[in-house]
């Protein structure tokens, strides 16, 4: 895939994401430009979660930036996954190999989750279910942002195409019959 096929933000596990910010050594954190001009604001999260790898660039067009220490970027990562936010990283402009931060997005106020025609490329895994140990309880369609996974009629419906492998299915599924595999 060349830099031009390449989206500005992509999908990864909030473990991917941790292994990309332990890289660095400075971080800065603003406001999510989203839940900023999300009226009443966000029903998930507060909105200072944009984070980034350089001072001197901007994330989502939020205010309020400022740098952080390890240990509040820690705290960033504890709440993202106690609230169910997806880890989306952004490519550097110039050098789209390269990443100069993460977003935190939620299905409530995030412009890539409320208009479809925003790009962001996929995970380098996807959602494999084991059909026969799946009980069709819905949960994983709950966190499923991505609309992957759905409830037809009691029972669950996979539609692998959408999935972009994050996880969020995985971490929540009480009968432990789901896990990420390597994207073909």
């Amino acid at each position: 895939m060349s830099n031009q096929d390449l989206a500005f933000h992509y999908v990864c596990t909030w473990e991917d994401a941790k292994k990309i910010a332990g890289q660095r050594d400075r971080f800065w954190v603003e406001n999510c430009g989203c839940r900023e001009r999300k009226e009443g604001g966000c029903s998930r999260s507060r909105k200072d979660l944009c984070l980034v790898f350089k001072g001197d660039i901007q994330a989502s067009g939020g205010s309020g930036r400022k740098e952080i220490s390890r240990v509040e970027l820690d705290e960033i990562f504890r709440e993202a996954k106690e609230k169910h936010l997806v880890t989306r990283p952004f490519r550097n402009a110039e050098n789209m190999t390269k990443t100069d931060g993460i977003c935190f997005c939620c299905d409530d106020c995030c412009g890539y989750f409320l208009d479809p025609t925003e790009k962001c490329d996929t995970g380098i895994q996807i959602e494999k279910t084991e059909m026969d140990q799946c009980t069709h309880c819905g949960i994983c369609t709950e966190v499923c942002y991505f609309k992957a996974r759905k409830m037809d009629d009691g029972k669950l419906g996979i539609q692998r195409e959408n999935c972009y492998g994050f996880g969020l299915c995985v971490q929540v599924c009480p009968e432990d019959c789901l896990q990420l595999v390597q994207r073909n």
